[in-house]
């Protein structure tokens, strides 16, 4: 019988990729965005937990007055990005493995709640 702390430690020792996904004019506005937020955590977390983790997003004004994101995943491989899209109803497609990270300072959102 499997524990709650068994499938706790298997999903912590899943080995993945990290990725960063372009999601190019996805949104009309925020509202939307914030929609598709919520259906993409819940799916991750509760559908492919053991396939994608979904880190962080930088969201952008397109050229075309719409929405755009760039977000930063974890995931099993690229099979895995283009499902959890398909699930959401989002685009998926344009994704690439990071290489590796250079921080050079912290986000300044994040550096702003650290010193609240």
């Amino acid at each position: 019988m499997t524990t709650p702390r068994d499938e706790a430690r298997r999903l912590r020792d899943t080995k993945m990729q990290l990725y960063v996904i372009r999601r190019p004019s996805a949104w009309a506005n925020l509202k939307e965005l914030e929609a598709a937020g919520a259906k993409s955590a819940r799916i991750g977390d509760e559908e492919m937990p053991d396939k994608v983790r979904w880190i962080r997003s930088y969201v952008v004004h397109e050229p075309d007055g719409r929405i755009g994101a760039f977000c930063i995943y974890e995931a099993a491989d690229g099979e895995a990005i283009r499902e959890h899209a398909r699930r959401v109803g989002m685009p998926g497609n344009e994704f690439y493995p990071v290489a590796t990270t250079v921080v050079v300072r912290t986000d300044p959102v994040e550096a702003q709640l650290e010193n609240a």
